[in-house]
């Protein structure tokens, strides 16, 4: 049984403050999350922007990834995984 290639790809990037401006991401959505672990599933690709605090990710069957302030962070549609907060997140985000 093959499972998608991209399913489970989290893509990670150390963005200019030039292409955050391109994107918009100051005038999308901020969530914030007290320290905490819980499960999740991307109905949707999401895009974010932390603002603050660090995150392990762990895809279902996959290898944990560390996101950090600073980092734009695209999740895949259809992943499902599991976000353990290891410091108070605030970030933007977008949907789609």
């Amino acid at each position: 049984m093959s499972t998608p290639t991209n399913i489970n790809k989290i893509l990670i990037e150390r963005p200019s403050q030039d292409h955050l401006d391109n994107l918009g991401v100051s005038d999308w959505p901020i969530w914030t999350k007290e320290v905490s672990e819980f499960p999740w599933t991307y109905d949707e690709q999401e895009t974010c922007y932390l603002l603050e605090g660090e995150v392990v990710v762990t895809p279902d069957g996959g290898e944990p990834v560390q996101i950090a302030k600073g980092d734009l962070v695209t999740f895949p549609a259809g992943m499902s995984c599991t976000w353990k907060i290891i410091s108070n997140v605030r970030k933007h985000y977008q949907f789609g």
